[in-house]
């Protein structure tokens, strides 16, 4: 029932008007514009058809689909059931096997050139596709024939973004990425990378994309600015600690129980464009630097073959393009060492003049 509005679908499932208002303005809110934007939402929402997808799934480990449901603001199940018309996701589909597979060809069919082709994971190359089968067909053939159809592409992930862990090196099976596939046919392509994504971030999108009828603006790489334009260091609560030159030694020091930066011990935030220390995880609870674990990178294209995950980053620039880490970190601890010499030498001076004033009165002097 592609045909049906969004705002349709939800007063056939009994929602009242005010409901449908609110989740608008909570939609507008996660996707961070203003109050205005509220009304178109609630436009789109109202005459807009909800839009079919294709959600295929290819060398992955299906964490994209597992954050994806997780989404609190707004719901998956609204994103799923009422914004879009999910036609084919054999991770959360009832049917299976051919009955599944045919409703590939009759969206293709029957949609062709107006649905969203959505990729969780990535094809391999080698020896034609044959390192990942799906109903007896490679899934570099399925992917090419919804692409060759399809309005556009969202890469979903890392995986389908980058690569990720299947084409780390020595990438025996030769997993691409969605836009490097050979012969994939020239169609808009959206990434939004992590390992996985952010679960908000990955409905927002698709809300946008039906309250706007297009792309959110998306940076060089083709990641959307409203998630990926910033690094995770930039706003990050740790990174009073950064500039102060406290910083975590070793897990579990000192420095770690008092929640001091963790880029010694091989934060990637000061290279990472993500969300992650704004929207945060699990309905904005936390995220893995709140939690004690530095930032791995995920999001970051080759962030497997770019060191381990807790080597620390060569060299990150705090105050000024000349002061990194340890020069900042030993600023900091010169400058208090400094404090504590001039005040133990004041003591000292003051304590000289206290005892000499004393022995002045015993002898007489004043």
């Amino acid at each position: 029932m592609a045909s049906e509005t969004f705002y349709e679908v939800m007063r056939r499932q009994g929602i009242t008007r005010r409901s449908f208002t609110k989740f608008c303005s909570l939609t507008a809110a996660a996707l961070g514009l203003g109050p205005s934007y509220a009304r178109a939402i609630e436009t789109a929402m109202e005459t807009k058809p909800r839009i079919p997808v294709l959600w295929l799934h290819g060398l992955e480990c299906t964490c994209c689909s597992e954050s994806f449901i997780r989404s609190a603001h707004p719901l998956a199940k609204d994103v799923i059931l009422s914004m879009i018309s999910l036609d084919y996701d054999d991770t959360i589909m009832a049917a299976a096997g051919f009955q599944a597979e045919s409703i590939i060809d009759e969206t293709i069919e029957k949609y062709n050139g107006n649905f969203i082709l959505a990729c969780e994971g990535n094809p391999p190359l080698n020896q034609e596709g044959m390192s990942c089968i799906i109903g007896g067909k490679p899934y570099l053939e399925q992917l090419k024939k919804a692409a060759d159809h399809c309005k556009a592409i969202i890469s979903w992930g890392s995986c389908a973004s980058w690569g990720c862990v299947q084409a780390a090196r020595p990438n025996p099976t030769q997993a691409t990425p969605i836009h490097k596939v050979p012969g994939l046919p020239a169609k808009p392509i959206i990434k939004v990378p992590g390992c996985p994504p952010i679960a908000e971030v990955m409905t927002a999108v698709i809300a946008y994309i039906l309250t706007f009828d297009r792309f959110p603006e998306l940076d060089m790489q083709g990641r959307p600015k409203m998630f990926y334009s910033q690094r995770i260091h930039d706003k990050c609560y740790r990174r009073p600690h950064f500039d102060a030159g406290q910083f975590v030694e070793s897990f579990d020091d000192e420095g770690a129980r008092r929640g001091y930066c963790l880029y010694k011990v091989g934060c990637k935030g000061p290279t990472t464009y993500n969300a992650c220390s704004t929207v945060r995880w699990n309905g904005g609870l936390s995220f893995p630097i709140q939690a004690g674990h530095p930032c791995i990178g995920c999001s970051e294209d080759g962030f497997w073959d770019k060191g381990g995950f807790y080597e620390r980053l060569s060299d990150v620039h705090g105050f000024g393009v000349e002061a990194n880490a340890d020069k900042i970190g030993g600023t900091a601890a010169g400058i208090v060492g400094a404090a504590a010499a001039v005040h133990a030498a004041a003591s000292a001076v003051k304590r000289a003049r206290s005892n000499s004033g004393t022995n002045d009165k015993r002898e007489g002097r004043d």
